[in-house]
Formats: structure tokens, C-alpha cells, sequence
């Protein structure tokens, strides 16, 4: 039995690009820049693996004999959100960026979302999506408008009171949202924002889904599938993939959650895939700027991780990576354009191997394939040989 699991630690990545400058990116250093700041800042189970090992990782302590193989990996596509991290995990590279609004959206755009659900928006501004619940909450409530925003992601934002405008409802706005916005204006993803609350205190609850693209080729997952293996998603990754390539799938409320989840699957006896994302680095502390909060979530993944690789059984290999930064340090408050880590463990491959600068994060998604006797159009360069 071979099963590959990945894990992606939503936005922990560790050092800008060499392009970084060209995204506003410049100086960005998400793991680096949270332990020169933290006090007591510690990761002794990423470090056993390598962490620390890894070139150009800064803050981090070295050890002598780490158990993993360790390196990082720059991105080949162009952008820095979450969707085309992931898609080049999984060994695809997008070559034009999906496209983004910091004006907000044109008019054409508006006026086709305002027919296709028969209601007036609010909004239809870049902000951060705790301000703007805050901001045009009440407003919302009183009239029932959908609140329509963006960010620096590619993303079209519906937000909603639970009580105003009901989930299911809210999941249909956004369905027809996501048949809209194709061509020029095929946003990476289209996303639901439920919260509730009374007269301006307002709070986002756990029930956000995103309506992603499908993927612009075939991934790993497709053809994991197609071979008859199981691909379990955990957290938001059927999302992201717009269930493509997804056999199982599991929706988490937080990283612990997700952890559990992935334990879950772990007990299970079958051939492929598990791939987890931890979503709350980049949800709740990244993109708010909490850099002790951001401290505090790595270092409860970082006490859990003994629990994934006992887990583990003889044939299976963990990899664990990122798909983009967000520095909390940084004025910024939107992802950042950085290396991310490379950590790969298993019971029989090798230890201590440095794995050196990736060129793509296409090289995890070629790697599975490689171990799992997968065949199909993949970028990337497998590092298997190095490892086994």
C-alpha cells in the first residue's frame, strides 16, 4: 500500500523571490521575519525534520542529523494566491495571472451579478473582509443587499448575514457569480462570507466555501483517480480544485480540526492521496496581521506533528510545504511572493538529504506520481531518485 500526503501550511512561506519586488513584495520573509520577532519562537519538531537545514532559512535552528530531506521551492507561475499555489503543487503552471481589482469590479461585471440574482449589491470595493462587515453590516441587514468586495487576491467576496440571506442561498449567489465571471474576468475564485451579528459587531462564521476555476489542465489528482486510488481532501482543497481529482473529501473549522481530519484518513486502509490544508495561518493571522497569533498557530501544528508521523505507516511518504507568504510583519496585509519549505518524511526513505532550491512546487505533484506508478502530463522534475 503507498499513499503520498501532503500538507500545506496555508501561507508560511520563507523568504521572498527574486521577483518578489514586482508584487510589492519586496523584503518579505513570513517564518523569518515571525521568530525575529517572537519571543521563545520555537518549532523543535519542524527543526528535527530540517527546517532549520533548509537554504536561506533564517531563524530557525539548525540541527546536526535532521530525520527528513529538506529544501524549498520558488514559484514558476505568476500571482501569489492560493489557488495557483496549490494547482502548481499538484503539477500545474499557470503562465498569466488571474486577474485582480483593486478599483473593485467593472460595471458590466455588477450589473450581470444584480440580474442573475434579482437584488441591488453594497460594496464592490477591495477591503479587508472583517472592515467591510463592520462598515456596511447594518446597511446589509436593512436592505438585504449582498455585500460584493475583493482584496489583492483574485477573488470576487459575497458576504451575508446568516439570518438575511440563507447559506444555501448564499452558495447560489455564488454559483451564478462563478458562471459570470469567466474570460477576462475569470477570478481564481469566487468565495461565500457568511457572518452574523447585531448592529455593527459582526463576526464571520465557519460556513465559507469557496467556488473555485477548474483547474486549467490535469493534476496529480486526476490522474490518481483515474487509476482507481483514493484522493482524500481535507480542509479547502475540493474547493480549490473544484472537486476535481477528489475521491473523499472533508471540510474542516480550524488547523486542529484539520490535523484531526487528516489522522482520520491516516487509519484508513487504501492507495493515493491525502492532501490537507491548514487554511488559519493565512485566514485568520496572515492576512490580520497578528504576528503572535501566527507564532502561536505554528507552534501548536509544530507540538501536533508527532501525531501525523506516528501515524504513518511504512510505505507512506508526508510532504509538507506552503502555496504562497503572507508576512504578518509587513504593512501589507495580502499574500506575499515567497520560497516556501520543503519537508518530506517517511519510514523508508532517506534522512538528512538537502533537497536544495526547487524550481517549481510542481516538483511535490511529479514526486507523488512518481512514487504512486503515475503516468500523465505533469510539470515538474521528481526528486524520488534523491530520496529512496
Amino acid at each position: 500500500m503507498k499513499r503520498a500526503i501532503i500538507v500545506v501550511l496555508d501561507s508560511v512561506g520563507m523568504g521572498e523571490l527574486p521577483d518578489a519586488d514586482k508584487y510589492g513584495d519586496k523584503g518579505s520573509n513570513t517564518l523569518g521575519n515571525i521568530a525575529a520577532c517572537v519571543r521563545d519562537f520555537s518549532l523543535p519538531n519542524l527543526q528535527e525534520l530540517g527546517l532549520g537545514n533548509i537554504d536561506n532559512m533564517k531563524g530557525i535552528r539548525k540541527v546536526d542529523n535532521p530525520k527528513g530531506c529538506f529544501g524549498r521551492m520558488a514559484e514558476r507561475s505568476a500571482g501569489k494566491d492560493t489557488t495557483t499555489g496549490h494547482w502548481e503543487i499538484s503539477g500545474i503552471v499557470v503562465e498569466r495571472p488571474f486577474p485582480v481589482y483593486p478599483n473593485g469590479f467593472p460595471k458590466e461585471v455588477i450589473e450581470a451579478f444584480e440580474k442573475a440574482i434579482n437584488r441591488k449589491t453594497i460594496g464592490n470595493i477591495a477591503a479587508s473582509g472583517t472592515e467591510i462587515i463592520k462598515m456596511l453590516g447594518d446597511q446589509h441587514v436593512k436592505t438585504g443587499y449582498p455585500i460584493v468586495y475583493t482584496s489583492a487576491d483574485s477573488v470576487f467576496q459575497i458576504a451575508a448575514h446568516e439570518e438575511v440571506i440563507g447559506i444555501e442561498e448564499l452558495y447560489d449567489m455564488c454559483s451564478k457569480a462563478r458562471k459570470i465571471l469567466k474570460g477576462e474576468h475569470a477570478v481564481g475564485r469566487v468565495i461565500a462570507r457568511p457572518f452574523v451579528g447585531s448592529n455593527g459587531e459582526y463576526k464571520r462564521t465557519e460556513r465559507r466555501k469557496d467556488f473555485s476555476l477548474e483547474p486549467l489542465a490535469k493534476t496529480v489528482l486526476d490522474y490518481a483517480k483515474e487509476k482507481g486510488m483514493d484522493v482524500r481532501a481535507v480542509g479547502k482543497i475540493e474547493d480549490i480544485f473544484a472537486g476535481r481529482g477528489i475521491t473523499h473529501a472533508v471540510h474542516t473549522k480550524d488547523n486542529n480540526d484539520g490535523v484531526d481530519k487528516t489522522l482520520e484518513y491516516l487509519k484508513d486502509d487504501f492507495n493515493g492521496i491525502i492532501f490537507t490544508n491548514l487554511v488559519e495561518f493565512d485566514m485568520v493571522y496572515g492576512h490580520r496581521n497578528d504576528v503572535e497569533g501566527y507564532a502561536k498557530a505554528l507552534m501548536e501544528f509544530d507540538r501536533r506533528l508527532p501525531e501525523i508521523i506516528n501515524a504513518l505507516r511504512d510505505d507512506d511518504i508526508l510532504f509538507i510545504t506552503a502555496d504562497h507568504g503572507c508576512d504578518p510583519t509587513t504593512e501589507s496585509t495580502d499574500h506575499s511572493r515567497e520560497h516556501v519549505p520543503l519537508l518530506v518524511y517517511g519510514k523508508r526513505i532517506k534522512q538528512n538529504i538537502n533537497l536544495g532550491t526547487r524550481s517549481s512546487f510542481c516538483d511535490v505533484g511529479a514526486t507523488v506520481a512518481h512514487y504512486l506508478d503515475i503516468t500523465g502530463e505533469l510539470q515538474g522534475k521528481s526528486f524520488l531518485n534523491e530520496i529512496k
